[in-house]
């Protein structure tokens, strides 16, 4: 918008300077042009004079002023004889000789050519020509034209200075209402924009902040609602689990021990629908802004945490990309990806098979970076790809008995808040592929 606005100042003044300038540059011209003739036409009469006279004194100063003047031609008389070139018996002399007539030829219809002839008759069929030279009319033609030529650089530059300076002012408050809605998309639910500027935009600007003002209340009342959460029910169930726990110790018969331990189970598996939505409530509720992490640090951490449940069952965690030779960083709220790491990992382990293989790859492109989890599970396939990131959606192939169907679910609400992608594939030589774009930080050269 700065670019439009300076690019209109100058267009406008170019305009005006074409208006006014060149019109009057032409007009300079043109009465160079006149002066010049008439001066040229004023001598050549003047000497037209001397020769008609015929006397010897006249004769004598026609011959003077000839001289002192430059290139004249004279056709001689039978009283004066002034010993100057002939003029050339062409159609300007014959209509001067012939006609009466004075005549003016400038050697070009563009401007001018190098030099100004003019034909003047005297009496006796004689004439005098003088050949003028436009040398130095030309050079006063350049200076009218170059003068006004870097007038009109220097007040195109002045425009453009000031029409930058004023383009910057105008778009204050649009720039301001920009940087605080680019903070608001990244999460920073407190930012605010100033009221700057003309009515509308302070209009604007209000209407953001009120609205800014409400988000973060309901956010931060979501979040009072899942710490309150996370206390009354987590607490209830626990209480609840050990008390069957030891009616469990005391009941002998082998039924209601049967019961118990059922009702147990059901609770085990509340706990862990509670907790699942408590993660899915905390990852809607993101505030943290969006910042550069490191993503080989993140991916290190999370497969050495890994890496040992991993090996109880004998399954390989292997990392490559160019993770390994570089060190991209991706623009993350922090935490976020070592919950998806966490979720996506998880669910790797549960469906690989004993001794198999789980591959962590990466890979930058232009402005994102492509973080991949390969496993050689019994994979999904393309139906339940579509519905692998509903809540509670449980798929064979992608989740073990123990999951609660909320794992990919929390991966996309976080990656979708981070401004990434998540979708499932399939795995080179079977498996699954879970592939998460991030955007590339900056600072990252990716």
């Amino acid at each position: 918008m700065n670019r439009q606005l300076i690019r209109s100042y100058i267009l406008l003044v170019a305009v005006a300077i074409f208006l006014f300038t060149v019109p009057v540059a032409f007009t300079l011209t043109k009465q160079l042009r006149d002066d010049t003739r008439q001066s040229v036409l004023r001598e050549a009469n003047t000497m037209a004079l001397l020769l008609s006279n015929g006397t010897s004194t006249s004769c004598e100063a026609l011959t003077e002023v000839a001289t002192a003047y430059g290139d004249v031609q004279a056709t001689p008389t039978a009283r004066c004889d002034p010993k100057l070139p002939v003029p050339v018996a062409d159609a300007a002399l014959r209509r001067a000789v012939d006609k009466n007539e004075p005549t003016t030829d400038w050697g070009s219809d563009f401007v001018w050519g190098r030099h100004l002839e003019v034909t003047v008759p005297a009496k006796g069929d004689a004439a005098v020509r003088i050949v003028y030279s436009t040398s130095d009319m030309t050079r006063r033609l350049w200076q009218i034209w170059g003068f006004r030529a870097g007038l009109a650089v220097l007040v195109l530059a002045a425009a453009a200075a000031i029409g930058a300076y004023a383009a910057r002012r105008i778009t204050a408050p649009l720039r301001e209402l920009n940087s605080m809605a680019s903070k608001f998309s990244d999460g920073d639910l407190t930012a605010r924009s100033p009221v700057t500027g003309p009515p509308e935009t302070q209009t604007l600007a209000r209407t953001l902040n009120q609205g800014a003002e409400r988000l973060d209340t309901l956010v931060a009342s979501q979040r009072i609602f899942v710490a309150d959460a996370s206390h009354q029910l987590r607490t209830p169930l626990t209480a609840l689990r050990l008390s069957l726990d030891n009616i469990a110790d005391g009941v002998d018969d082998e039924s209601v021990r049967e019961d118990v331990e059922q009702a147990t189970a059901e609770v085990v598996r509340m706990s862990r629908l509670v907790n699942g939505l408590l993660v899915l409530a905390r990852a809607e509720a993101k505030v943290a802004a969006a910042e550069p992490l490191v993503l080989r640090d993140i991916v290190d951490e999370r497969l050495t945490v890994w890496r040992p449940a991993a090996d109880e069952r004998g399954v390989t965690i292997a990392l490559r990309g160019s993770v390994v030779d570089d060190r991209p960083s991706v623009l993350a709220s922090p935490g976020h990806l070592d919950q998806v790491l966490d979720n996506v990992l998880s669910n790797a382990l549960e469906v690989s098979p004993d001794g198999g293989r789980i591959t962590v790859a990466v890979e930058s492109r232009a402005d994102t970076v492509v973080l991949s989890v390969l496993d050689e599970g019994p994979g999904m396939p393309d139906a339940d790809k579509a519905r692998a990131f509903d809540r509670f959606w449980r798929g064979q192939g992608l989740t073990g008995r123990s999951g609660s169907g909320l794992g990919l679910a929390v991966v996309r609400q976080l990656v979708t808040d981070d401004g990434g992608t998540v979708a499932l594939t399939d795995a080179p030589g079977g498996g699954l592929k879970v592939e998460i774009s991030l955007r590339a930080s900056p600072r990252s050269g990716g």
